[in-house]
């Protein structure tokens, strides 16, 4: 299922998933169109590599130590078209209601928290990975768990792309967003239980970041929320 749009309504601008939004989008196709000796280096200095981090904390493959910044860099940077187009869709449609419901600048720290706890989570699952752990999708989960929380029984308006035929329904946002997290927690420990089945998606990251939206986002909501709309 691929979601179109939701059906909560929004009473402010979201400047900051905008502004998110932009900011990744304008990484990506700067350094799509680097050198690729360049682009390489740059995203694994600012990509999070976990075994950079699981050898008494120096240096891997040249690369110096970055005092844990690629911890939050590595959720402005995106691995191909299709892994930014994804995230910044979910972006797109559920990030403006949470955003309006906590304000501007307490939805960026909140969005920070989340994905800086999505990657602490994902590198301590997986700390010998030598590639970078790229991508705003651990982040973007907390903003999931928030709007799971705080409008479960708004619609989800998805195409179900059976055939291709334009089949269009609606779901609660609680069904959307509980089917997704089961998800994200079946591939994570099947990613654990069978050595052999290849992973090339931060699953735990995802995990991550929906566990710490669901136990933070009230410490982020405005509490004259309904005065003010």
């Amino acid at each position: 299922m691929i979601p179109i749009r939701d059906t909560a309504p929004c009473y402010s601008k979201p400047y900051v998933t905008w502004g998110i939004m932009v900011v990744c989008s304008v990484i990506f196709v700067t350094m799509y169109f680097m050198p690729d000796a360049l682009s390489f280096r740059l995203i694994n200095l600012y990509g999070m590599v976990p075994i950079r981090y699981s050898h008494g904390w120096v240096g891997y493959d040249g690369l110096p130590f970055d005092g844990y910044l690629s911890f939050l860099t590595n959720l402005f940077l995106h691995a191909s078209w299709w892994h930014l187009i994804m995230n910044m869709w979910f972006m797109w449609i559920f990030a403006d209601n949470v955003e309006d419901r906590m304000g501007h600048v307490p939805f960026l720290i909140f969005y920070l928290v989340c994905g800086l706890f999505a990657t602490i989570l994902q590198w301590y699952f997986d700390p010998t990975l030598t590639i970078p752990v790229v991508g705003a999708s651990g982040a973007i989960a907390g903003v999931l768990a928030a709007y799971f929380f705080l409008y479960p029984l708004e619609r989800v308006v998805v195409w179900v792309p059976i055939f291709f035929l334009p089949i269009v329904v609606h779901v609660p946002a609680i069904a959307f967003l509980g089917l997704w997290i089961m998800l994200q927690l079946h591939n994570a420990t099947t990613a654990i239980i069978f050595d052999n089945v290849p992973v090339d998606v931060a699953w735990w990251a995802h995990l991550g970041g929906f566990i710490a939206g669901s136990l933070l986002y009230r410490l982020f909501i405005r509490k004259h929320y309904d005065q003010e709309k």
